[in-house]
């Protein structure tokens, strides 16, 4: 089925001829091997971001590092990654500026920010990390268990996020009504399709716009 790979058994101690070259092994693991997920790792310590390097790499991910918010950014805008574990305090470009620039970037699919803080953080600045735009928050020394856990509900909610994506993507919906069609063919409203397949709850209110169409069309009846 695969006639190549009959030349690419594990050479023997005198059987050196059948080794691949390095650029084509390299080619070839890519394509055969499972893909790993890559982090883009920010982290100014350069013991610190070995460290994490070998944590990461262990539970299989592929990391990318980056020595500060700066170099970070030009590494996620040449190539997004959907996994970011960054210090907070750094030189130039701190974490929370570097999420919001990552929180900013249009047509992005949605990045998990872990942001790596001091065991004496307070609740204030967690507080404004939060509203910059991280999801979660890891304090140092790095436990290796507890940054594994953590990985594992960021990769669920990543999967969550590629799942409600190709549900927005795939929904046929009605132009004037806004309702949509299920498989079995049958007609409903956004909510009740959404809630249905993905559990999700939904509050109602009215945008400015209808919120003033709504009133003038309230003047005019009681006029």
């Amino acid at each position: 089925m695969f006639p190549l790979l009959s030349k690419i058994t594990v050479p023997g101690p005198n059987d050196i001829s059948t080794s691949l070259d390095p650029a084509l092994q390299n080619r070839l693991d890519a394509v055969l091997l499972p893909k790993r997920t890559r982090i883009l790792v920010v982290e100014d310590d350069p013991v610190s971001s070995i460290i994490l390097r070998t944590v990461l790499e262990k539970f299989g991910y592929e990391t990318v590092l980056t020595r500060d918010g700066n170099e970070a950014w030009e590494e996620f805008n040449k190539e997004p990654v959907r996994l970011i574990v960054s210090d907070w305090m750094m030189p130039g470009m701190d974490g929370l500026a570097l999420c919001e620039k990552v929180r900013a970037r249009s047509q992005t699919l949605y990045t998990y920010f872990i942001l790596l803080t001091a065991n004496h953080t307070n609740p204030e600045n967690y507080a404004l990390a939060a509203a910059a735009g991280v999801d979660d928050f890891l304090a140092k020394p790095i436990d290796r268990e507890v940054i594994r856990i953590r990985l594992g509900v960021a990769e669920r909610i990543l999967k969550y996020t590629a799942e409600i994506r190709r549900l927005k993507e795939l929904i046929p919906i009605c132009v004037y009504c806004r309702k949509v069609r299920d498989e079995h063919d049958y007609w409903e409203r956004v909510e009740t399709y959404i809630q249905k397949e993905t559990g999700s709850q939904f509050s109602h209110g009215a945008c400015p716009e209808c919120y003033e169409k709504e009133l003038e069309r309230f003047r005019e009846q009681s006029s």
